[in-house]
């Protein structure tokens, strides 16, 4: 096995637009599955896939709560390599929309807190 291996294969998890999206969500820490499904607006089914991709490139990690379940970045260096390759592309990241978009998440951990706010 080469040296590059182990970068080739973060990179190759990383090559694809919905992950980097994904993780740019989880920037700011654990959210569950249905989040990522309203803030992207993607079927639940291809997050999962794109989840799992990340999973088995050791970038997250899930937590089951009941029927929901929660991602998290386990290694947040990734981050700092997202921004430089942003930087390098002139690119910006998360868009205001998209921040709005998660407040409208129906699972029952976002339902409750609404009740509890009105």
């Amino acid at each position: 096995m080469s040296a590059y291996d182990n970068s080739a294969k973060l990179f190759k998890a990383l090559m694809h637009p919905a992950r980097l999206e994904i993780l740019d969500i989880l920037r700011d820490g654990e959210h569950c599955v249905c989040h990522i499904e309203v803030a992207l607006g993607y079927r639940q089914a291809y997050i999962s896939q794109q989840l799992s991709v990340l999973r088995e490139a050791g970038l997250v990690q899930d937590r089951r709560d009941g029927w929901n379940v929660h991602y998290r970045v386990t290694k947040p260096q990734v981050f700092a390599l997202l921004d430089v390759a942003s930087a390098m592309a002139g690119g910006a990241r998360k868009s205001p929309q998209r921040n709005a978009a998660m407040h409208n998440c129906s699972c029952p951990q976002c339902s409750s807190v609404e009740t509890a706010v009105v």
